[in-house]
């Protein structure tokens, strides 16, 4: 038997992994990272993609990532810079109308089409506030986890329970409803329940169809619209903002404070298995990995920062994995419907219904006029294999990031849904690839007229580039859909929510645990909790 070379070794480099790792040696732990590409960041990384172009490959945009976590890393002094988007977000639209939301302006906007829908603005960010500071404190913590066995082992779970129900007991009971609504209802419906006009529903009905590949009329998109609204940027809530340098930026000041701490990271280094060893007739004990390269490092803890479908069904020998973990990972939804794209442009796009540069260019940029349209994109991908009249939103981090682009050009994100993680009829994305690139970009050209022309070179990720080269399996960038037997305590699943795995010895803490996807770090942080307390 070959000795343990470290306390942890951390399977992937993403955010998460970096976050759990740096905690771990901060509480005095020899802790090795192992990722599987030659730079850190999983999914949050800054590519050169054309010549004297740079941009964030998969995730783009700043909210969700947890204060605590960038206080306790000390990110900024390892060089993170968060910058605030001048105004939130620009819905154009084909009839030569326009919303744009932020600070000071959204009801005045959302007046121009309905002086009702303004003035109930108040009493809907009123109750989702209060919602949402219920789930930034419950994101900090690992959920009650549903276990069999003894009531001595249970008595943990129990008490977190009642802190949990303490915790909602705060709550009036109107609130308590809403928020069992929110869990529960489509975004349409609870937007219907305040909003009369088109606009300001589609710009609130975005967050609930981003990354779910789903109608915003589907039960449970509730609960996406209020997942991506409980963060906050440089202490504004709700507020979205841009990594100076990209999403790269935060992983690798991430790295740089887990390398201070004393965490080896090894880069050009995946890993084929978990090694998995048995005393006797009892339970195996995760014990190591082998690399891809066929090196075998032990420790005492192996932790999971990948998609658990992907721990479970390719990274560990089946008869190894318990019949129910194997049962829940054959029938863990994933799949977000998302098509990401970067574009180098020769000059800023010109809107037809507000040209010009301005404020609105920093936003995100919203195709996508109605709650119904979203609908009939979700339906057409459905049949089809992708919308052929998708949901575009455009992000164009140069204007608030000079050292993106070469002076007087720009970059842009372009995050596109809807379109099917796996095509109809045996259909492959590697053939359909460019021809929805193609579209995409025709969207935004119906909405900005000269911007096919700007397009100087692009980086495509179809939903197969995503799972190859990032590991989201079905391009799910949540590591497994958000909706209700997903989240929370069964998150991956009921007697694994306190990151603890089917195996002794064994961890998770990427977004298929609880709170979930985002860049967010928490996951890494409540993950690093339980395992310094299991190993010391």
């Amino acid at each position: 038997m070959s000795k343990v070379q470290c306390d942890a070794i951390l399977i992937g480099g993403g955010h998460n992994g970096l976050v759990c790792a740096a905690y771990l040696a901060k509480a005095g732990l020899k802790v090795t990272v192992l990722e599987r590409r030659d730079v850190v960041g999983g999914a949050a990384v800054t590519e050169e993609f054309h010549p004297g172009f740079r941009n964030s490959v998969a995730a783009y945009t700043v909210s969700l990532l947890q204060p605590k976590v960038m206080r306790d890393l000390d990110l900024a002094a390892h060089g993170l810079k968060i910058v605030l988007r001048r105004a939130n977000n620009f819905l154009p639209r084909p009839d030569g109308t326009y919303l744009v939301t932020g600070e000071g302006r959204t009801k005045r906007e959302v007046a121009k089409f309905s002086t009702r829908d303004a003035e109930r603005l108040d009493d809907y960010e009123h109750r989702l506030d209060i919602i949402a500071d219920v789930l930034r404190e419950l994101a900090l913590q690992a959920p009650p986890n549903v276990t069999a066995g003894s009531w001595l082992a249970a008595l943990p779970e129990l008490a977190r329970a009642g802190r949990l129900g303490k915790r909602l007991s705060a709550l009036d009971t109107s609130m308590r409803t809403e928020l069992l609504d929110l869990f529960a209802i489509s975004a349409g419906e609870y937007l219907d329940r305040f909003f009369e006009s088109e606009p300001i529903k589609a710009v609130l009905g975005f967050d609930g169809i981003v990354g779910n590949y789903a109608s915003p009329y589907t039960p449970g998109s509730a609960y996406v619209l209020l997942h991506h609204v409980f963060g906050e940027v440089n202490g504004v809530k709700g507020a979205w903002g841009h990594a100076l340098g990209g999403m790269g930026a935060i992983t690798q000041a991430m790295a740089k404070s887990a390398a201070a701490a004393g965490v080896e990271i090894r880069t050009g280094v995946g890993v084929r298995e978990v090694i998995v060893e048995r005393a006797g007739s009892g339970p195996g004990r995760a014990v190591g990995v082998i690399t891809e390269k066929g090196e075998t490092l032990r420790a005492r803890a192996v932790v999971a920062n990948v998609n658990p479908k992907l721990l479970y069904e390719r990274l560990l020998d089946p008869a190894h994995v318990p019949a129910p973990t194997r049962e829940r990972m054959a029938n863990w939804r994933c799949g977000s419907g998302t098509f990401r794209m970067n574009v180098a442009l020769s000059r800023l796009p010109d809107f037809t219904c507000l040209p010009g540069d301005g404020d609105h260019l920093t936003a995100g940029i919203i195709m996508a006029p109605s709650l119904d349209y979203m609908d009939r994109a979700y339906l057409d991908a459905r049949a089809h294999g992708w919308s052929r009249e998708p949901i575009v939103e455009m992000l164009i981090p140069s204007t608030l990031d000079d050292s993106l682009a070469p002076k007087g050009q720009h970059v842009a994100s372009l995050f596109c849904q809807h379109v099917a993680p796996a095509l109809p009829n045996g259909a492959s994305w590697d053939m359909h690839r460019d021809e929805v690139a193609d579209l995409m970009i025709a969207t935004v050209d119906r909405y900005a007229p000269g911007f096919k022309d700007s397009v100087l070179g692009r980086q495509i990720k179809s939903p197969l580039d995503l799972e190859r080269d990032f590991g989201l399996i079905g391009g799910d960038i949540f590591h497994g859909a958000l909706s209700l037997n997903q989240l929370f305590s069964a998150r991956p699943m009921l007697g694994q929510a306190d990151y603890r795995g089917a195996l002794p010895g064994l961890y998770l803490c990427g977004a298929g645990t609880h709170p979930g996807g985002g860049v967010t770090g928490a996951p890494g942080h409540n993950a690093a909790r339980v395992i310094v307390k299991d190993l010391r």
